[in-house]
């Protein structure tokens, strides 16, 4: 029996770090395989998927890499680092024979598309994955940000923002034993309760365009297929 689809069209954040697995830097090639193994899964499955992903793996604009580096500069880089993953997510995902396609916030024709709003919107509808690389193309803007702005552009049906916890917690997991799972959480509650869901430009832009965002554990088997199919994973914050 075909399990029913709850969000048609999404755009998953992949954080940098995300990729690296057991190491300390860079892409670890079993993570990477088992990370694109899950999204293939609902893609096939007839979800049109976009991706956000960070550089963190690689240089972040505002850790410690960066020391007096100009901020700018530095985010530039950062943006680099994302045209990285995203190429190697894009080698993996047509190595299990899902064609995908990466369009870059900066332009770079040798490697990556430039960004095209309606060219994407073109390729979700064809089935692709579409990897967002180089943030905004701005620097001072996250890629949680890039997230938000590229769902509202594509008209994503919701975010999902892959973490390595399985959602959002009354408190820190790994510090308090006795936190709990929200199953669920609206935007002004997860304000009033200042839980960092994701960064305060990315989640009023969410907030105001109204896209739901769904937290969750990416490394967890099933999770992401559990997420689209509307099943209880991770937690849901709505309007």
């Amino acid at each position: 029996m075909t399990q029913q689809i709850k969000y048609k069209r999404v755009l998953l954040k992949l954080s940098g770090e995300s990729l690296m697995g057991s190491d300390s830097f860079g892409i670890n090639h079993d993570t990477i395989v088992q990370t694109v193994g899950e999204i293939a899964e609902v893609v096939k499955m007839g979800v049109q998927v976009g991706i956000v992903v960070g550089g963190g793996n690689i240089f972040r604009g505002v850790s410690a890499q960066a020391g007096s580096m100009d901020r700018a500069t530095a985010d530039y880089m950062g943006m680099m680092a994302t045209v990285m993953n995203a190429l190697a997510l894009k080698d993996a995902f047509e190595t299990l024979g899902i064609k995908a396609r990466v369009q870059s916030a900066l332009s770079m024709q040798q490697i990556a598309e430039t960004y095209a709003r309606p060219k994407a919107i073109q390729y979700l509808e064809e089935g692709k994955v579409v990897i967002f690389a180089a943030g905004t193309g701005n620097p001072f803007f996250t890629t949680d940000t890039a997230a938000a702005l590229r769902g509202a552009e594509m008209n994503c049906d919701v975010m999902l923002k892959a973490t390595n916890v399985d959602g959002v917690y009354t408190a820190d997991p790994k510090k308090d034993p006795a936190a709990t799972r929200y199953e669920t959480i609206t935007f002004d509650e997860a304000l009033n309760k200042n839980l960092k869901v994701m960064d305060a430009t990315a989640f009023a832009l969410c907030r105001e365009r109204k896209l739901n965002i769904v937290v969750f554990g990416i490394a967890k088997e099933g999770s992401l297929k559990r997420v689209v199919t509307g099943e209880n994973e991770g937690t849901l914050v709505h309007c």
